[in-house]
């Protein structure tokens, strides 16, 4: 898996320290930058976190690209819909071998992961051999209709990896470039962070985490799961370790 902050809205702390400001002194657009302060930066942070007044946080933004993790982690991903996602297509990228992500679980076990690997292979196999049939088919019914050798490959091809995609499994690799707003992450980082996500949206969550502390580290602070800041929501569901991810999350 990789994972890249490829940018930020500038001095996102600033920003959104101005937007609170504006909304709690008597102040007009020429004053709002004057007097910022580390230490009133961190007092406006804090003080929004606090009461719960989150809006001032979505005029910060920050874009994403990962790669490496699999198809099953990227459904996950956009069901947080305040967000724009950018994802490779299977339509018009034809996997000539595609990758797919191994579970840890499946790898630590020998016999799991020969299967595993058998049946990845087997479908790259079928693949393969759709899209051969299907551009056949497509590339000589537009022969028929006209169309030159140059254009008929090329839209025989786009047709038949169309369709022939749909062997692929949850594990295929994907690639995806996404953007969220703050007061989006922090929701996403909340529970995805959690010991109870799955894991390939955890790794993802906590590497996201990581950068945004090394450019944003008063607003992300005390992000993480929900234990972080007060209990444990999942009740008897709990991991049950609240004092090793509290320190694992102040440490990262």
């Amino acid at each position: 898996m990789k994972v890249k902050l490829l940018a930020h809205t500038p001095e996102p702390e600033k920003v959104i320290s101005m937007a609170a400001k504006l909304c709690y002194s008597a102040v007009g657009v020429d004053q709002i930058e004057e007097n910022l302060t580390d230490e009133s930066v961190d007092r406006f942070l804090n003080m929004l976190i606090n009461i719960g007044h989150e809006s001032p946080l979505e005029h910060v933004s920050f874009t994403f690209a990962v790669e490496g993790i699999s198809r099953a982690c990227s459904h996950q991903l956009v069901r947080h819909r305040i967000a724009s996602y950018s994802q490779q297509s299977q339509r018009y990228v034809k996997l000539d071998q595609f990758e797919y992500i191994v579970p840890p679980e499946i790898e630590a076990v020998k016999e799991a992961k020969e299967v595993f690997i058998q049946a990845m292979e087997e479908d790259q196999k079928s693949y393969d051999k759709l899209v051969d049939i299907l551009f056949d088919k497509h590339y000589n019914n537009m022969i028929k209709d006209g169309k030159n050798e140059k254009e008929a490959k090329r839209q025989a091809e786009k047709k038949a990896i169309e369709d022939a995609r749909y062997v692929f499994p949850n594990a295929c690799e994907t690639k995806v470039v996404f953007t969220m707003n703050t007061r989006s992450l922090y929701n996403f980082l909340n529970h995805r962070c959690c010991e109870r996500a799955q894991w390939e949206i955890r790794e993802l969550s906590i590497e996201m985490l990581r950068q945004l502390k090394q450019v944003a580290p008063i607003l992300f602070k005390n992000i993480g799961p929900k234990c972080v800041k007060g209990p444990c929501p999942e009740g008897n569901m709990t991991c049950g370790n609240i004092v090793q991810i509290r320190d694992k999350f102040k440490n990262l």
